[in-house]
């Protein structure tokens, strides 16, 4: 597939978004290129480029600039924890690529607030030096935590604009491709979006937590408040049960 960079409109390209919708751009990593290749060459990926593609040339502000980020620092071999998400932050210069992450200095976002705080309550953990790391969860995808999406793009200051476009089949077919895997894996699935996709889980041979999603709007709300869950302590757990380790 030809590279495609879109340069009509220069003076609205920066480095925290995207400029190419051409997959060749977006490294992953070996053991999910399978499953990348055979979306992006199916009618529906298709389509979905071309969506990407037509967006860009109108001049819409698109995040994050690396869509697959997650599968190229976290090979499929090594997925120790999933936590599955909605869509990227649509603020600019918070997205990069990985859920609820974002770059180190950048103010944390309300859902990555509640998240170390339920961190800190439930295992001890002290909140992130800010500016570095601050809010970046690099060092939990580089060691087996799959910070993953439902849709992998969203447009700037417009939350769940590219939902339905396609991307949720790629992500399906990723989280199918984790269950299927030789090793025992936690599931964090994290509000509505997230926990749709428990049916594509075997729940026999991994660990599926569910919760509402970290937002302010929901962290404390029943029926499955965020705070307090308990996740964290019950993903070592089950890491300590079936002897693998997770890198902290």
């Amino acid at each position: 597939m030809a590279q495609e960079h879109f340069s009509g409109q220069p003076e609205r390209a920066g480095p925290g978004q995207l400029v190419s919708a051409d997959p060749s751009d977006w490294p992953v990593a070996a053991d999910w290129r399978a499953a990348v290749d055979g979306f992006f060459g199916s009618q529906a990926g298709q389509t979905l480029l071309a969506f990407l593609r037509g967006r860009l040339e109108a001049g819409v502000v698109i995040f994050p600039p690396q869509p697959l980020r997650a599968l190229e620092l976290t090979p499929a071999a090594q997925v120790r924890v999933v936590i599955l998400g909605q869509d990227p932050y649509h603020g600019r210069g918070q997205a990069e690529g990985l859920a609820f992450s974002v770059a180190p200095g950048v103010a944390l976002p309300p859902s990555l607030r509640n998240i170390f705080k339920e961190l800190q309550r439930d295992l001890g953990t002290p909140p992130p030096r800010f500016p570095v790391p601050g809010g970046s969860l690099v060092n939990w995808a580089t060691h087996g935590v799959l910070l993953l999406n439902t849709c992998l793009t969203v447009e700037e200051g417009s939350a769940a604009s590219h939902a339905g476009k396609g991307w949720e089949l790629l992500t399906d077919d990723l989280i199918r491709q984790v269950s299927a895997g030789d090793h025992p894996v936690v599931f964090m699935l994290w509000g509505a979006h997230a926990q749709s996709k428990r049916a594509l889980i075997d729940g026999s041979r991994h660990k599926v937590l569910l919760a509402n999603h970290p937002s302010p709007l929901s962290a404390v709300r029943p029926p499955l408040p965020f705070i307090g869950c308990g996740h964290f302590s019950q993903a070592r757990e089950w890491r300590d049960l079936h002897s693998r380790n997770l890198k902290d």
